[in-house]
């Protein structure tokens, strides 16, 4: 529901927030309530000890002050429950009872600081066990008060002051005037100058340059012109999402539309064999997920991986020239020795130089495919997800590509210090005159996968053999014209639900668009969408109807948002303009479709529980359309599949299923 106010301002809580959290602070109250009643009913007419006569009153007032904070808080968690996520009206009689519990603390801060003095006065000597029961209510009154202090932090909304100036169709129609275009020219600004702030915060612990601001701006605006047009609290964004995963694996079993089952063959003109792009994919995602270096291999090898480093670090390296960047103690080059299974002189040139938009990556000879491999680290640091967020289109420029389009900015900048690098500095030139008969292949995980297809693109004429293994690459990264033009040389793999492989800002339009909708038209308590929607991720079972007014409506009425919906939404959404013809005719998308490159290969499971413990997986794998990425998937393994070491596992059981055939 829109965000609660309390103070004149808005916050980042829900009046229905207060169920769960209120429901616990309850339980410890009315457990802690008891244990003082029956300590005082105990030793009552016993206080005789030095001290005594203000331990008493101090057990009465906390009592007194105790059943008080008890009722506030039953008669908060009972009105919170009342309601739906769209429907505060049963809730607005919430703010006055939250101004009752805030003024509680008081008394109770003050009864907490008497308490800490009478148990650090050395002079009182009253019974051991009276003692012990006052200090942990003391510790317990400190630390609800702590805590108490964080959640408000936490849930503190800096643009608070500024949500009540909404825009409203009037405003929007009336920016000729100088008041109104000012007016939302300052709320933009405070609002990207907020989210600017929060990403300097986050990214405190790096050194910050001239890129890093620009990418800051980028950035900022980016989130905050997403997040601009609705007034979700984060707890609807959790029940929207466990709506949609129940919504979802309710429809697999539905027939599938045409576009979206998966086709057995590539549309490409180049028709590669299915198994050998399996086998090959097999084996260059070994050096994609060697690009990472030591944490890559730790994870993998948890217990022994630090042992075998040891042992490796004291042996010679390549000379200093080959290798750029901090590699302390040898990890790094270690792993991936251990990793793809080359040997030190198999290495042209090794980098672990990593700032914003410079990424790691290393060129090595592959002699039993006959390749030299540049292999693209994915994200792994700070400055890998800026360069990741820096979503922003630009034009890609090739001299003889005509199939010239929009790109991923941030990611296009990291492919162009790669090529700057492989051509300028003569690494490419170093490897061919090593092996001149073999051919190029770049390959790259995730944020690699996303730059070493761009990579090609850029390396494409010079080397019209190459070919790119793109592994997890981000679905927001071609136009179509340029996804259609990697297809003769770019092979893409996805596994399952991959989150990556369908972000893109149109998707999250989609997925923002799907989250309001199906949140304000739910019927349910929001504590009960919770609840029941953990249990679900956990224990399984069968996903739960929950009614909603969506139902029984037709298609024509769904395609325009609903009163609820509308009530969530600050001013009209961009994810509802492009469902109209006319505006969409009339003025361009705010964000151009982006795309997966090359042909793509999806890999999904094909028997296997749906929790995220499980065993004995079986994959299968097969073409796929670029149209089956167009939406985001929510499931608990939407992160997992994305992970390297999920994608290798899947790559080597498909390889070894088939060699397995191959000998029978």
């Amino acid at each position: 529901m829109p965000g609660l106010v309390l103070f004149g301002r808005r916050w980042a809580i829900g009046s229905d927030d207060f169920v769960l959290p209120g429901a616990f602070e309850l339980f410890v109250r009315v457990v802690w309530w008891i244990g003082i009643l029956v300590l005082y009913t105990v030793h009552k007419g016993q206080f005789d000890c030095a001290g005594g006569g203000l331990l008493h009153s101090y057990l009465l007032v906390l009592l007194v002050l105790l059943a008080a904070i008890i009722c506030a808080l039953s008669a908060i968690v009972c009105i919170s429950m009342r309601g739906t996520i769209s429907n505060p009206g049963p809730r607005k009689s919430l703010p006055k009872l939250l101004y009752t519990r805030l003024l509680l603390y008081l008394p109770e801060f003050i009864w907490a600081v008497v308490g800490a003095v009478w148990v650090s006065d050395s002079s009182v000597h009253c019974e051991k066990t009276v003692m012990s029961v006052i200090f942990g209510t003391v510790v317990a009154s400190w630390i609800i008060i702590i805590f108490t202090i964080i959640g408000v932090i936490i849930v503190f909304d800096p643009l608070g002051g500024k949500k009540t100036v909404y825009l409203t169709d009037g405003v929007s129609r009336n920016l000729e005037s100088s008041q109104s275009g000012q007016l939302l020219y300052n709320v933009k600004s405070t609002a990207t100058r907020v989210w600017e702030k929060r990403i300097r915060l986050l990214c405190c612990c790096i050194v910050q340059d001239d890129d890093h601001r620009v990418a800051f701006t980028s950035i900022a605006e980016l989130f905050r012109a997403y997040f601009s047009d609705t007034d979700l609290v984060p707890s609807d964004i959790a029940a929207g999402l466990t709506l949609l995963h129940q919504e979802q694996d309710k429809m697999e079993g539905c027939p599938k539309e045409p576009e979206e089952v998966l086709c057995h063959s590539p549309s490409s003109p180049v028709t590669d064999d299915l198994d050998i792009e399996l086998e090959n994919a097999a084996h260059f995602m070994h050096f994609a997920a060697a690009a990472y270096g030591w944490p890559y291999y730790i994870y993998t090898n948890p217990f022994t991986a630090l042992c075998k480093l040891n042992a490796d670090c004291c042996r010679n390296r390549p000379t200093d020239s080959d290798i750029t960047g901090s590699d302390r103690h040898n990890f790094h080059f270690g792993s991936i020795l251990k990793i793809t299974g080359l040997q030190y002189r198999d290495f042209i040139h090794i980098s672990f130089h990593n700032k914003i938009y410079e990424i790691p990556f290393f060129v090595a000879l592959d002699h039993k495919k006959e390749a030299i491999v540049v292999a693209v680290r994915g994200t792994l640091s700070f400055e890998d997800i800026l360069t990741d967020l820096s979503a922003d289109c630009e034009d890609l420029t090739l001299e003889d590509v005509l199939e010239n389009g929009f790109v991923h900015k941030g990611i296009t900048q990291a492919a162009n210090y790669i090529y700057r690098k492989l051509i300028n500095d003569g690494i490419l030139n170093q490897a061919f005159t090593i092996a001149p008969e073999y051919k190029l292949v770049i390959v790259g995980h995730s944020l690699g996968g996303g730059t070493a297809s761009i990579l090609a693109i850029m390396l494409r004429n010079s080397f019209p053999t190459l070919k790119c293994y793109a592994f997890s690459p981000p679905g927001g990264l071609l136009s179509k014209s340029l996804a259609d033009y990697t297809k003769r040389f770019i092979v893409s793999v996805i596994v399952g639900k991959d989150l990556v492989a369908r972000l893109s800002m149109p998707n999250m339009e989609d997925l923002k668009r799907r989250i309001v909708r199906i949140v304000a038209n739910c019927n349910r308590p929001k504590y009960q969408i919770l609840l029941r929607g953990c249990w679900y991720e956990v224990f399984g079972g069968d996903p739960d109807n929950f009614p909603t007014e969506l139902d029984g409506r037709n298609q024509d009425d769904l395609t325009q948002p609903l009163l609820a919906e509308e009530s969530l939404m600050v001013h009209r959404s961009p994810s509802y303009n492009a469902l109209e013809d006319e505006s969409h005719l009339n003025s361009p998308p705010r964000y151009p479709h982006l795309y997966l490159p090359g042909k793509i290969i999806h890999v999904v499971e094909e028997s296997s529980s749906k929790r995220l413990c499980s065993s004995d997986i079986k994959y299968t794998a097969s073409w796929s359309k670029e149209t089956v990425f167009s939406s985001i998937l929510i499931s608990p393994k939407m992160i997992t599949d994305h992970m390297p070491d999920v994608v290798l596992k899947a790559l080597n059981s498909l390889a070894q299923e088939h060699g397995a055939c191959i000998s029978c």
